[in-house]
């Protein structure tokens, strides 16, 4: 479920997953796939410590009118939008000890993939780390160094219902592993426990 984090940019801000059966998450309308997010910070991490990193990040734009209302979905009673088709094909758990996010989400990206093109197409967006890494500009949205690793936090504990099992997807240990060997001050220092 997402959750909301500060901003520098638009004050606090929804980021996280949305579906427990998917590896999905958004940032206010921006939606896209957090591997993917994990090996974008993979390469941060792999920055001199100098260096001032550049990317395109490869996102799907949602309009607030065809996003749909998560509440909404997770009760089942509004499965319109984007949103509601993602919680159509994978309903909220009928039991409230399964709702736990699944690290296997990654393996339903293909069926994610095809409901999200019926409401936007992946568009590159420029994500920039300042000088000294003390900001991060994801787009539009612009973090401190601590909001950032607040998000990364997140992603690492599987959000607010956390990794069922305790077992979290492959793409994160191996973010994780790596910030913890980068030199590049915008993961000086982010602890994750």
């Amino acid at each position: 479920m997402p959750l909301l984090f500060e901003s520098l940019s638009h004050g606090k801000v929804p980021f996280g997953f949305f579906n427990i059966d998917t590896d999905m998450v958004l940032l206010c309308n921006y939606f896209f796939f957090a591997g993917d997010m994990a090996q974008k910070v993979i390469e941060m991490a792999d920055a001199g410590p100098e260096e001032t990193t550049r990317q395109e990040w490869e996102i799907y734009i949602i309009n607030a009118g065809r996003t749909g209302d998560l509440m909404g979905a997770m009760i089942g009673f509004d499965l319109s939008g984007f949103i509601g088709e993602v919680y159509r094909r994978f309903p909220f758990p009928d039991k409230s000890e399964e709702f736990k996010q699944h690290s296997e989400g990654r393996e339903r990206r293909g069926i994610v993939e095809e409901i999200v093109a019926h409401y936007a197409r992946p568009t590159g967006i420029p994500v920039t780390i300042t000088p000294g890494g003390s900001k991060i500009e994801i787009g539009e949205y612009v973090f401190t160094r601590e909001g950032f690793h607040e998000l990364l936090r997140y992603l690492w504990a599987g959000g607010y219902p956390h990794w069922r099992d305790d077992v979290r997807p492959p793409y994160l240990v191996a973010m994780r592993r790596k910030i913890e060997n980068s030199h590049h001050p915008l993961f000086s220092p982010l602890a994750f426990d």
